[in-house]
């Protein structure tokens, strides 16, 4: 279902190399061991893939079991192709004590040492329990089948035994959980053979490693926009579906939703625009009217950084009031989360380029990919507002004192009204940032597509050096 039909070659059915390994085995005789490990093709492109066996003891893992994974990680790094995990196990094997944690851990090394190197693609057609659990929570993408697939650190007769609460083990970590509540996976199927056919989509659209060149058109090609009007309302305080904005500039039927379920604020994805393949992070105003939390930020992030690994250039639509207001989002640790957006924009030296769809304000404005966040182009639609706050809320603050005055609530009101509009004029409009060069161009929808691809092309191999000579950041995780 994966694989281009005969394209798939057997590694390590009978004998491997496992010398590389910490404690290995040194090239001995090794057993099958409930792991099915070699190479194949998803379209062409060359792909490494293990699929654990179910059959075979509950594919649960060995040493021999784990390093023969670990060894199919090596070699896709050496040979700079993705990998392909398709999990379906117990967990480690109880009976071989820390010989089986040994293999879990050889997993979980080379599971980082790919990460940012090549893709990591994670399908849990089964049980993926325990130690093992983590392997695929390090990797870039993880797959879910309803009713089939369950992940989870321990299980729900343990779960019932330490802590007296009962679950099954679908409640505890099945698809619809990691999907929507956990975020620890990136999208669920109905069945196996969609879950596939996605996947293959998926590791069609990005590049093969974070050396590849992403294969684009040397030329533009046009298609119809559909008119503006028919996506954003007329009344600025009602929602509507950016996923619609994205789509009428995208190549059609090219957008690759990433955590469709989760964090739904936020929208972040990939697809094609004109054959080459970006990032799309945009807010979503027909979720709680596109606000940050804690978890869209999370979201955001990890994808950001994803697309900076393998040169995917960013395109962010800017729609957000700000970070939601709230003792439970301040208690979550929102100041943490947040940061790592801001983190993630500014560590990233792909292209960026940001569209601000009609609000962007407070430190939200600063997080969805501003200049300051260093953004190569920064455009703005006609009558977009950028402000500290919402002007409303700011006219009270600054007229407290004339407001506190006014005993007649019909004055107090009119009073508010008027000088709601001087704000908006003379602070929120997009005028003043253009002046101040925090925004390039005031743009229409119909010129997007075309400007975004050509920014695009004329970027080309963009890549930023530090000005601070360092080994790395400290991502605030």
């Amino acid at each position: 279902m994966l694989l281009d039909r005969n394209s798939f070659s057997e590694i390590g059915s009978g004998m491997a190399d496992y010398s590389h390994c910490a404690g290995g085995s040194g090239g001995g005789a090794v057993p099958y061991d409930g792991v099915i490990t070699g190479r194949g093709k998803v379209r062409g492109k060359t792909v490494f893939i293990f699929s654990q066996d179910f059959t075979v003891k509950g594919g649960t893992i060995g040493r021999r079991h784990g390093e023969k994974i670990a060894n199919t990680i090596r070699l896709a790094i050496t040979a700079k192709c993705p990998v392909v995990g398709i999990y379906d196990s117990g967990g480690a094997r109880i009976q071989e004590g820390i010989n089986a944690l040994a293999g879990c851990g050889e997993m979980i090394y080379y599971n980082t040492l790919a990460s940012g190197f090549i893709p990591q693609f994670s399908v849990v057609v089964g049980a993926c329990a325990g130690a093992a659990a983590y392997s695929p929570a390090i990797t870039d993408f993880i797959f879910m089948v309803d009713n089939v697939s369950s992940m989870f650190v321990t299980g729900a007769s343990v779960i019932k035994s330490v802590t007296g609460e009962e679950c099954t083990n679908f409640d505890l970590g099945g698809a619809a959980v990691h999907n929507r509540t956990s975020g620890v996976a990136h999208r669920r199927f109905g069945n196996e053979k969609d879950c596939f056919r996605s996947l293959r989509d998926l590791v069609e659209i990005l590049p093969a490693s974070c050396g590849s060149k992403e294969q684009r058109t040397d030329f533009y090609v046009d298609q119809n926009t559909p008119p503006i009007e028919g996506i954003l309302p007329v009344e600025r305080r009602m929602s509507y579906d950016i996923r619609k904005l994205v789509n009428g500039l995208i190549d059609e039927n090219t957008f690759f939703e990433i955590e469709d379920e989760y964090a739904k604020s936020v929208v972040v994805g990939f697809a094609r625009l004109s054959g080459a393949t970006i990032g799309v992070v945009a807010n979503q105003p027909a979720e709680i009217g596109g606000v940050l939390t804690c978890d869209t930020s999370d979201k955001a992030a990890r994808f950001i950084r994803f697309c900076d690994c393998f040169n995917v250039p960013i395109v962010t639509f800017v729609d957000t009031p700000g970070y939601l207001p709230g003792i439970d989002q301040e208690h979550s640790g929102i100041i943490r989360h947040g940061a790592k957006l801001l983190f993630a924009y500014s560590e990233a030296s792909v292209p960026k380029i940001t569209v601000i769809v009609r609000k962007a304000y407070g430190g939200a404005y600063i997080a969805m990919g501003s200049k300051h966040m260093r953004a190569d182009y920064v455009y703005a639609f006609e009558g977009a507002e950028i402000a500290v706050m919402g002007a409303e809320g700011a006219v009270a603050i600054l007229n407290k004192n004339d407001l506190d005055r006014l005993r007649n609530p019909g004055e107090a009101q009119a009073f508010l009204a008027e000088r709601t509009a001087e704000y908006e004029k003379s602070v929120m409009t997009v005028r003043i940032a253009r002046q101040e060069g925090l925004i390039d161009e005031v743009v229409t929808y119909d010129s997007l597509r075309k400007r975004i691809f050509d920014d695009i092309t004329a970027l080309g191999d963009k890549r930023e050096t530090q000005s601070v000579q360092k080994k790395h950041g400290n991502i605030p995780l």
